[in-house]
């Protein structure tokens, strides 16, 4: 399996990858399971599939079910605006499986909740897709998007350690992260922009995923 190239650990370098709406930024192969890209997404073009998946019952914890089509391409328009946030649209053989939102956590809520490190990158993902309907030797679709997922994230040099914040009431989303080589490091609370969060912090440094 091939997931990505990272070189040396830089804390002064940069830890987004950049590109234009829709284009490829990155791309693992993970042989005959197939291949996962990773895509800047585009508010207007992957608009619909983002509306179906953010508006699903167990959507909730993602806090964007209530908004219009119109609302949400504003909402991911303000986001591509950002320097220090950026959403991408990861693609198993093609088909969107996972929305990946990656951001400088010194410039966002959670650092008042805990003391950013340099290196610190903060990741959100949303699970939307299913990917291939067989997959060789019995693998299961996250022991495919967790390596891509976690290779992607670690794909700039300047990223030392990965950041997640899920609600604390969100058992799914904690135990992925779990699986993925995140170690809790207590309950937070800050205020969100969708208002007070009690959050579970946890932590992936760049040793543990690889």
């Amino acid at each position: 399996m091939t997931a990505g190239t990272t070189g040396p650990v830089d804390t002064g370098a940069r830890r987004l990858r950049a590109g234009a709406r829709g284009q490829e930024v990155w791309r693992g192969d993970f042989g005959a399971a197939g291949t996962v890209t990773a895509h800047v997404l585009d508010p207007v073009g992957d608009l619909d599939v983002l509306h179906e998946w953010v508006t699903r019952p167990y959507a909730g914890f993602w806090g964007l079910g209530e908004l219009t089509p119109d609302e949400l391409r504003e909402t991911y328009e303000f986001v591509d605006s950002l320097p220090t946030h950026h959403a991408y649209l990861l693609r198993w053989d093609g088909e969107p499986v996972v929305l990946l939102q990656l951001y400088h956590p010194e410039d966002d809520p959670v650092a008042e909740a805990y003391e950013v490190q340099p290196g610190d990158l903060g990741m959100h993902f949303f699970k939307g897709g299913h990917g291939p309907a067989e997959l060789p030797g019995g693998l299961s679709a996250w022991s495919v998007l967790g390596p891509a997922v976690l290779g992607f994230a670690l794909a700039e040099p300047g990223v030392r350690r990965l950041v997640v914040e899920p609600d604390a009431r969100n058992r799914p989303a904690i135990a992925r992260m779990t699986a993925l080589g995140f170690e809790p490091a207590g309950e937070v609370s800050f205020e969100s922009p969708q208002g007070p969060k009690t959050a579970l912090l946890a932590f992936c440094s760049r040793e543990l995923a690889t």
